[in-house]
């Protein structure tokens, strides 16, 4: 014990090194931002190349149109606002614009209720994977197929709807033949089709919704019809007010299933106002005409589309 205490000795331990002294720091100036502006554009530019190239410009072009006398057959020639004069007088215009309107009530009345009631019963009850997809089916069918298909199902003589009303002590009704029944079955055959992509866009609101207020008022006794009304209606808003504006804008485009089942017909019940423009185009060659409504369509889009957004306060949300 004694000879290794005088061995450790011998052998004193090296004091540590000074620590180096700390660089000298640059004076303290301004902190620059990384700007990622250029890198946005530049990710924006293909869409706003398409934009440009497929709506500014054909929008621009038939706004000139729309103040010439045109025909496929000749040059445009410069006629000024006749064609928004003759439009003011047209009842055939006005018509077209009354049909629309009568189709856009009851289109998005009854897609949104039973869109509004599918998505509450899938965020509710269940939320299959299965489910949505069977809602998507009739929205990935093809426009022109649905009309083709329900046109067969609402036959006078050989539908299969009119021969299960029959059989249930009911008379045969020409529901795409008769002026009272026309529209609103155009209306039904459009709900059907486009109902399970409204319900799964208003499920994806749902899902954004705390879960923690569903619990809360549910301790509190609340019922699920007082839930939906006090908690999922006003929660929902923003997404609901798109929802009515897409459709609103979707609704005024009806095209494929009014050419494919009724063309217009029966005594223009159902000659809604783009197929009322498709017949000045490229039935009667009116292509200034035909582009003066299209105009006339565009600011009456705007302006419900402005007015929609307002009045359902779009851009705010109770969950702020």
């Amino acid at each position: 014990m004694k000879r290794g205490r005088i061995v450790a000795m011998s052998h004193p331990v090296a004091a540590p090194a000074p620590p180096l002294p700390d660089p000298p720091t640059a004076p303290a100036g301004p902190r620059r931002h990384r700007d990622d502006r250029r890198v946005a554009w530049l990710f924006l530019l293909p869409v706003l190349i398409g934009f440009a190239v497929f709506y500014l410009y054909p929008t621009i072009r038939g706004a000139w149109y729309s103040l010439t006398d045109y025909s496929l057959l000749n040059t445009p020639s410069y006629v000024g606002g006749r064609n928004y004069a003759a439009l003011a007088h047209d009842a055939q215009f006005w018509n077209s614009m009354k049909v629309t309107a009568l189709y856009v009530v009851l289109n998005i009345g009854s897609q949104t209720l039973l869109a509004l009631g599918l998505a509450a019963l899938m965020h509710r009850l269940t939320r299959s994977v299965v489910l949505r997809a069977t809602l998507l089916l009739p929205w990935l069918v093809p426009n022109v197929t649905v009309g083709l298909l329900w046109m067969w199902l609402l036959d006078a003589n050989l539908g299969f709807v009119n021969h299960l009303i029959t059989a249930l002590g009911f008379g045969n009704q020409g529901f795409l033949t008769s002026p009272t029944w026309a529209m609103p079955s155009i209306a039904l055959i459009n709900t059907w089709a486009y109902t399970g992509y409204t319900a799964l866009l208003l499920y994806a609101g749902m899902l954004q919704i705390p879960q923690h207020l569903y619990e809360s008022a549910s301790l509190d006794g609340a019922g699920e019809l007082r839930m939906f009304r006090r908690i999922t209606l006003p929660l929902l808003r923003p997404v609901l007010a798109l929802v009515l504006v897409v459709s609103l804008i979707g609704s005024f485009q009806i095209f494929d299933t009014v050419a494919v089942t009724t063309k217009g017909d029966p005594a223009g019940a159902t000659r809604v106002i783009y197929f009322y423009i498709y017949q000045q185009a490229f039935a009667y060659f009116h292509m200034g005409y035909a582009a003066s409504a299209a105009m006339v369509l565009v600011v009456i889009l705007g302006l419900l589309t402005a007015v929609q957004m307002r009045l359902l306060r779009a851009s705010r949300s109770d969950l702020n």
